[in-house]
């Protein structure tokens, strides 16, 4: 163990990080390749993959450089993850690009290029930079900022539409508009706002046949195609509290995405909803602990960043479990740690390594010089770390 008397970079972030959460996030990781070792090899099979366990090993392989991004991001300072996040959310915007003018075609939508799923990238990238600019707004009045984060949402969720991917434009606006609230906004822009929302979703359900679709079948699932989701709700009641057994789940047999975002089904099937239980408290304490630092955090960047991401790791955990228990449209969005997928998880694992970074304790004389630099910039010094380039 540690001690707290040697003075090194490791003990200097280990006696400060969130180790609850740390060691919750690397459960998560490990549980998540028991369950695709469960759930995947029928997929495999069902598809002509000669290797049953090919998602297993591509998921395992990836499990180590989405461990050493999580804790090497954790390291980082607040100004270092506002530098790296502007550069992330760059590059995902011009691969966001090129995947809409070279990306190939997949259900209808383009997402997809070199392998990679650039807008899963964007996410925490787009949350940073959202919560930079409404804590700058916070802190000096006369910077734009909330201005800019309009800008900013307009141009990221026009990207993710055009794709189309509209579960993640829901995704990150839904987040922007909660850093929104806890920037200041009135009630009545809130109100406002939500209107807009609401007005896009009906936008879309009248002109886009994809949505339409699928809030239909989710409105009216009488002589609809609610295939998946009627087997996901069978697995759970075939499984019960305690389950059938690791490998003893057949509905994964015929569940097309049991690998991805119905995995929890077959996780209910062959474990029991008792274990599900265990999850959702797992993501519970996760997303609780995140809110808790939010709160307690002094700094408005630290405060607005942390709370973001907390949200953007909860309300896609949320979607993914509310899909697979029919409780809302189906959305192809993964469940964090736990489906197989590249982007995504390593996309998670950088949010994450943001929230333990900005969640970490630091020394009181950090606050202390933190609130000097607050006053100067008040006065009008020209203090380094401001603006854009800070």
């Amino acid at each position: 163990m540690a001690s707290r008397t040697e003075r090194s970079a490791f003990n200097s972030w280990w006696w400060t990080v969130d180790r609850l959460m740390l060691v919750t996030i690397l459960a998560l990781m490990l549980i998540g390749i028991v369950l695709l070792l469960a759930a995947s090899p029928a997929v495999a099979e069902r598809i002509g993959i000669h290797d049953m366990f090919h998602f297993v090993n591509r998921q395992a392989i990836l499990i180590p450089p989405a461990l050493a991004i999580m804790v090497g991001v954790s390291f980082l300072s607040p100004r270092s993850i506002r530098r790296l996040a502007l550069a992330v959310f760059l590059v995902s915007i011009m691969l966001v690009v090129a995947t809409l003018l070279f990306g190939a075609e997949i259900k209808g939508s383009r997402r997809w290029i070199v392998g990679i799923q650039p807008s899963e990238f964007l996410k925490p990238a787009f949350v940073i930079l959202a919560a930079w600019l409404f804590s700058e707004n916070v802190k000096r009045p006369d910077v734009p900022g909330n201005i800019l984060a309009i800008l900013l949402l307009a141009w990221s969720a026009g990207l993710l539409i055009m794709q189309p991917d509209f579960g993640q434009t829901m995704l990150i606006s839904i987040v922007w508009g909660a850093l929104f609230f806890m920037a200041g906004l009135h009630w009545f822009w809130m109100v406002g706002l939500g209107g807009v929302g609401a007005g896009g979703i009906l936008l879309a359900y009248q002109f886009i046949p994809h949505v339409t679709a699928r809030i239909d079948r989710f409105l009216s699932p009488e002589g609809a195609d609610t295939f998946q989701v009627d087997t996901a709700r069978d697995a759970f009641l075939s499984g019960g509290w305690f389950g059938k057994g690791p490998g003893e789940g057949t509905y994964k047999l015929i569940l097309p995405d049991c690998h991805t975002d119905f995995i929890i089904a077959v996780t209910g099937e062959e474990f029991g909803l008792l274990f599900v239980m265990v999850l959702v408290g797992m993501f519970a304490l996760i997303v609780l602990r995140g809110l808790w630092h939010a709160y307690r955090l002094e700094d408005p960047f630290c405060r607005f960043a942390t709370a973001g991401l907390t949200l953007l790791f909860g309300l896609q955990s949320t979607i993914n479990l509310m899909v697979n228990l029919h409780m809302v449209p189906a959305k192809g969005m993964t469940l964090p740690f736990i489906s197989y997928g590249g982007s995504s998880l390593i996309s998670v694992a950088y949010g994450m390594g943001m929230v333990l970074a900005l969640t970490r304790r630091r020394p009181r004389t950090d606050m202390i010089a933190s609130a000097f630099s607050f006053r100067d910039r008040q006065r009008g010094a020209t203090v380094a770390g401001v603006g854009l380039t800070s």
